[in-house]
């Protein structure tokens, strides 16, 4: 069986292994251009918002702009570097419940909504 990269292959390709051995070289980035493994990295840095976090802004009203989530975000980042891991971040007239180590919004709900005004299963609560 040939084999390409220490790899063997069931089958022989129709340039043969040498054509093939010649286009399996290491590829190059341009100049200029963005590589998969920064944009991947630059994505999961982001902050998220889980598919409950979503339901509830919709069904709550809640808006945020883009400044607010630049401010959520840097809330979840002091609360990194505190050792946080399930946070009650407070902004203006809003809360949210953010796991801390996968930069994920759980839940958000805004002062109409704090019925009994208590929160449970918290490490931390940072002001935005």
């Amino acid at each position: 069986m040939p084999e390409i990269n220490g790899i063997r292959l069931p089958f022989i390709p129709a340039a043969g292994v040498g054509e093939l051995n010649k286009h399996s070289s290491k590829v190059e980035i341009s100049p200029g251009k963005t590589s998969f493994n920064d944009i991947f990295q630059n994505e999961i840095s982001k902050l998220k918002f889980s598919g409950h976090a979503q339901t509830r802004m919709v069904g709550r009203d809640i808006n945020l702009s883009e400044a607010d989530i630049l401010r959520l975000e840097d809330a979840v980042d002091r609360a990194k570097d505190k050792g946080a891991n399930e946070s009650l971040v407070i902004m203006d007239d809003k809360a949210f419940i953010v796991s801390i180590p996968n930069k994920t919004v759980i839940t958000m709900i805004n002062r109409n909504q704090m019925d009994e005004n208590v929160i449970t299963k918290i490490d931390s609560a940072v002001f935005a």
